[in-house]
């Protein structure tokens, strides 16, 4: 039966967690009823930051690196030890979501970079753009051609790891998404974000918005759901017990 870890990386704001649950209950949310239907698949947490680096998972598992509001150019020192155990992880042929920050310690431990936008952050419900390899992954293939998802960043992927396919983009961002090996993905965009979540954030965030000329209401109006999105999350918990099965 194989594990699904979701490795926490950071804490959401007090609020959200009180009214909608912290970043690894988020995934929860979407993971518990897939796992307690299909009854063969295991779900765990591990706190990074708190409990060091996890032994790494067997082939036949997954992990989850969820967001946070730590930088992955401050180097701390739970956040640089993750990024020997991603590559062995990926040698191992684990299975792999990254998800924000996630996404960006991955690119990062790849040989990449990661660091601060030079266009400043992103927030909101923004449109990104499926690329040619995009269209025939097998996690992303069932995208629309542009979809909506949720984003809340100030930092980026700013070189993609040598080999990575990028996935998705839009105008803000060239590395939306990435693929760094057959089962290892990662993402910019928040899959597990509500909208009510999105408008959380966006209230956490309308000066530093406004400081960027970016128009906090208008953004907030423009919250959507962004159920494509979202769905790569279950899609994934799914590929990976069907590979299980197989074998």
């Amino acid at each position: 039966m194989p594990r699904l870890t979701i490795l926490k990386t950071g804490d959401s704001f007090d609020d959200v967690v009180r009214d909608h649950g912290d970043f690894e209950d988020l995934f929860l949310a979407t993971l518990a009823p897939l796992a307690e239907a299909r009854d063969d698949l295991i779900l765990t947490v591990h706190d990074a930051r708190t409990a060091g680096v996890p032994p790494v998972p067997s082939a036949e598992d997954g992990v989850v690196i969820t967001g946070s509001h730590a930088m992955v150019s401050e180097a701390e020192p739970w956040s640089e030890a993750l990024k020997p155990w991603l590559v062995e992880a990926r040698e191992r042929g684990v299975a792999m979501l990254g998800v924000c920050y996630g996404h960006q310690l991955m690119a990062a431990a790849f040989g990449g970079a990661s660091g601060y936008h030079p266009g400043g952050r992103e927030v909101g419900t923004r449109r990104l753009r499926l690329s040619d390899a995009g269209r025939t992954d097998p996690l992303f293939g069932t995208l629309p051609a542009a979809f909506p998802a949720q984003l809340t960043h100030s930092q980026s992927v700013l070189t993609a790891p040598a080999g990575a396919a990028v996935l998705a983009d839009n105008d803000h961002d060239p590395f939306q998404a990435l693929r760094h090996g057959p089962r290892q993905w990662s993402v910019q965009f928040h899959p597990e974000f509500s909208a009510p979540v999105m408008r959380a954030y966006l209230a956490h965030q309308r000066q530093a918005l406004a400081d960027q000329d970016d128009d906090p209401e208008a953004r907030l109006k423009a919250v959507e759901p962004t159920p494509e999105a979202g769905g790569l999350i279950a899609r994934f918990a799914e590929r990976l017990m069907r590979v299980q099965s197989v074998a």
